[in-house]
């Protein structure tokens, strides 16, 4: 029975329940891919594509070199749908049920908001529920009856698409995969195998499931942590770690330093040491919560993606890069696929780094390049603390 974890040791507990320190496949399978997305319960969608999106750097990190169609053929397919989890996420059909009472939520929140798109504009939802049953699974872009001009600060949205993702929310219409990353909308009994359409899961259970697949893919986390990997409210995780520690699912310990109660899942690896080398992307699991980022590599990580240039203090798309059980650096990459090169636009040593990291992270910086089909020369060309040694390093390989 484990009761007190050390620091490093929960770090490695952590980074192995999320498929790290295994040996990387030689060839990436679309079987590898349905067990990975299983360990870690989804993948979560981001359109930046300066490097690469979102949800293709993690199985990178995880499996090693790979050829994204056989990802686009999972994730794009029959057994993978779509939802608002951790944020847009990835997920596998069988978990779809288990949100239901988000949808519900959803659905509440605009009929409490008579203000709210969703609520004003019932006549637009109803012409595409009507055209979606007519024509069957269509693009935003292909239903349209204006032009898709862009509006505020970020971005902005026709009221077809409006209206297209106020009914996926409410559920009334789900995910029928992806055209050239363009979500493709249809109605739930045009997408969805009868075992999915058919399975209700009240709300006390499906949350209580939802922990368990977080608890899985954390290893070892605070309530906070369990919580976020599916935005649970604390109202909801609570009573659901109970009834998992209850079952023997969860056992709580304590880890020196954490200043909050820790559950270990009853099945998680204790591994002696961990050796592995990977870049995150900016919405990896390993450290999209930022507290906890900090708390178990001493890590502090904010997305600057957002931030005007002149206020970023590390770079516009910044990976963490992991090492061991470490994160002694951060990379801001580009692709820059017009001219076959891979751009680190900065390099950023952390506290941690230690001469060795360096070959390692030049390493990894090759075969990003490589995976992403880059065969000109790697460009270290902007600022930070490691890009003198780094640069150094590439130059000698």
């Amino acid at each position: 029975m484990v009761d007190t974890l050390s620091p490093a040791l929960a770090r490695r507990v952590a980074l192995a329940a999320q498929g790290f320190g295994r040996p990387p496949a030689n060839t990436a399978s679309t079987r590898q891919f349905g067990l990975l997305l299983k360990r870690l319960g989804l993948l979560q969608i981001d359109s930046v594509n300066v490097y690469e999106r979102s949800h293709y750097q993690p199985v990178f990190a995880r499996l090693g070199h790979y050829d994204k169609a056989l990802l686009d053929k999972l994730t794009y397919g029959k057994t993978v749908t779509e939802f608002w989890a951790h944020e847009a996420s990835f997920l596998p059909i069988e978990t779809l049920p288990l949100m239901a009472w988000r949808k519900g939520d959803y659905r509440d929140y605009y009929a409490a908001h008579p203000d709210s798109w969703g609520a004003s504009n019932p006549e637009t939802l109803a012409w595409l529920l009507a055209e979606l049953a007519e024509k069957g699974p269509m693009r935003a872009s292909e239903i349209e009856h204006e032009s898709n001009r862009r509006q505020g600060p970020w971005w902005g949205w026709s009221d077809m698409k409006r209206g297209l993702e106020t009914l996926f929310r409410q559920g009334d219409v789900v995910s029928a995969g992806r055209v050239r990353f363009e979500r493709v909308y249809g109605l739930p009994e045009q997408v969805l195998p009868e075992a999915v359409l058919n399975t209700e899961v009240p709300r006390t259970d499906a949350v209580r499931q939802l922990m368990s697949i977080s608890a899985r893919a954390h290893g070892v986390g605070t309530a906070s942590d369990l919580a976020d990997y599916f935005r649970l409210k604390t109202v909801d995780a609570l009573p659901a770690i109970a009834a998992l520690e209850e079952d023997g699912e969860l056992l709580p310990v304590t880890v020196p330093g954490w200043k909050k109660k820790a559950w270990l899942h009853r099945d998680a690896r204790l591994p002696r040491r961990l050796e592995t080398a990977a870049l995150l992307s900016p919405f990896d699991p390993v450290v999209w919560e930022r507290e906890r980022a900090l708390r178990m590599f001493d890590f502090h990580y904010r997305i600057e993606i957002y931030t005007p240039q002149p206020k970023r203090v590390y770079g516009y798309y910044v990976l963490p890069v992991l090492i061991d059980d470490r994160i002694p650096a951060r990379l801001d990459l580009k692709s820059d696929r017009q001219n076959g090169v891979l751009r680190v636009q900065a390099a950023w040593a952390e506290p941690g780094l230690v001469a060795d990291d360096v070959p390692r992270i030049a390493q990894l910086v090759r075969e990003a390049a490589a995976w992403q089909g880059l065969p000109g020369e790697i460009v270290v060309a902007g600022p930070g603390t490691l890009a003198p040694a780094l640069a150094a390093e590439l130059r000698r390989a």
